[in-house]
């Protein structure tokens, strides 16, 4: 699991490009980093190191300190994770989270920008399609979408055996309308479907590539 950055390492992501989140350092530091899933190496030359959502979020400070965080069941590394509906022991919601989550998705359209090879912001990136649950459920819950509780109604992401392709599920029938549309928003392909057994309707998404 992602730890939090050690003090050497936050140094090094506090002093990336607060525009597009280039990062310098050793090449051990920076192998670091991706290790630690805040960075990622870019594919094409000259192979710079950019900040990944994660990266950008501890560098705007919603980590205050290298040392990890209380754990909880819904992030165990102390670092962020967007809502998929359905924790056991959801993080509190209220101000802090909002701006963890806005945090996130800004660094995630960054990092569309830095790598899609067109610097298209509307479309998922290589990073998305390779953490497709985390990637749509981070869609939603920046849009404003509720995630289910342990026991109560709201949206639930889910992996599938397709590829490339998350399953949303949300009770209420106006709100699924609703997530599928924040979706397509952000670049994803959606289709609905229904349950074979019981009827209930369902979402399968699939990041967008064109």
């Amino acid at each position: 699991m992602t730890r939090p950055p050690t003090a050497a390492q936050r140094r090094v992501i506090d002093a990336a490009d607060p525009v597009t989140g280039r990062l310098r350092g050793t090449p051990a530091q920076l192998a670091a980093l991706v290790q630690r899933g805040f960075a990622f190496r870019h594919p094409r030359p000259p192979h710079d190191h950019f900040l990944t959502p994660e990266g950008h979020r501890v560098r705007q400070g919603i980590t205050q300190a290298p040392e990890p965080a209380a754990e909880s069941p819904s992030s165990p590394s102390g670092v962020f994770a967007a809502r998929t509906g359905g924790e056991a022991d959801p993080p509190p919601s209220g101000p802090a989270r909002r701006r963890e989550v806005h945090s996130a998705w800004q660094g995630l359209v960054e990092l569309r920008r830095m790598t899609n090879p067109d610097g298209s912001v509307d479309r998922p990136c290589g990073w998305e399609r390779a953490h497709l649950v985390q990637a749509a459920a981070l869609a939603l819950e920046a849009a404003g979408h509720h995630p289910a509780g342990p026991d109560d109604g709201g949206y639930r992401v889910r992996d599938t055996p397709q590829p490339e392709a998350v399953a949303v599920h949300e009770p209420d029938s106006e709100a699924l309308r609703a997530c599928a549309a924040t979706l397509e928003g952000a670049g994803w392909q959606v289709s609905e479907h229904r349950e074979p057994r019981t009827g209930t309707r369902y979402l399968l998404a699939s990041p967008r590539r064109t």
